[in-house]
């Protein structure tokens, strides 16, 4: 196994799309909100590390499962790294991921910590239970307060938290829809696997009220960005009850468009 192999494979199983995408968004929310170049360096180092952590365990966890069912878009069951390697590293990765969550303020980080202690629940069995939205929302949920616990020293205002658990639980329902056979054929019986093909019509609510609380609660007028983004949202979810395949992607570009849309508000968030 050479090391080219290794890193593909570690690459693969990052679940590279999610992880990048909410490790730029939140870093970016961070500078919105007033935090300095280092502190945005820091608080994309602690998203990026827990991230690691979640989606390498995940990989490892369910190696079994993904080789019995052939998932050949998983790098284990292609050969390319080790269970072994993919423990270490996620091992690895929670263990950086506290001091550097921790470097943002004590509740700042716990509240980080909280939230990828989560989503590591998600991975040891709760994806098999009917609350598995629940580790979703709690993990997306804190978001916003890691950000403003570090910068402000206040907790994000609730539309923000309830907007982020919201596109967690989008975000938890599109995931799974691609792969609804194949976790109903392994034992996997989470919320989306028990509705089944209405996952797919499901997901769009809590995306929706999420777009509609980020554009329409924060502080002043919605003004002609905010009405440009609940359209296009619109737009986007009606691809992901279209297109088997789209949802995840879809979600991705729907908490994109809602967060820039906040970012572009200005101090939305620290009021």
């Amino acid at each position: 196994m050479t090391r080219l192999r290794v890193v593909r494979g570690l690459a693969m199983a990052s679940h590279p799309g999610p992880t990048v995408a909410v490790t730029t968004l939140v870093t970016v929310v961070a500078w919105s909100a007033g935090r300095s170049p280092a502190g945005c360096l820091l608080v994309a180092a602690a998203i990026l590390t827990g991230h690691l952590s979640i989606g390498w365990s995940n990989d490892a966890i369910d190696a079994t499962r993904d080789t019995s069912v052939h998932r050949n878009d998983k790098p284990i069951v292609l050969g390319l790294v080790s269970r072994r390697t993919l423990w270490i590293g996620a091992s690895a990765m929670a263990v950086a991921c506290v001091p550097l969550s921790l470097a943002s303020g004590v509740l700042a980080g716990l509240a980080h910590l909280v939230g990828v202690a989560a989503a590591w629940g998600y991975n040891l069995g709760l994806k098999s239970t009917r609350i598995s939205w629940l580790p979703y929302a709690v993990a997306f949920g804190l978001l916003p307060s890691f950000v403003t616990l570090g910068t402000s020293g206040d907790w994000a205002p609730w539309w923000a938290s309830a907007a982020t658990a919201l596109l967690g639980v989008g975000a938890h329902l599109a995931n799974v829809v691609p792969d609804l056979a194949d976790d109903l054929a392994t034992g996997v019986q989470g919320w989306p696997q028990r509705l089944g093909r209405l996952a797919q019509y499901a997901a769009p609510l809590p995306l929706a009220a999420a777009t509609t609380l980020l554009v329409v609660a924060p502080p002043g007028p919605i003004g002609a960005v905010g009405w440009l983004t609940l359209i296009l949202v619109a737009a986007l979810l009606t691809i992901i009850v279209l297109w088997k395949n789209a949802p995840f992607l879809i979600t991705i570009a729907v908490a994109a468009v809602s967060i820039t849309t906040l970012v572009l508000r200005g101090d939305a968030l620290t009021h």
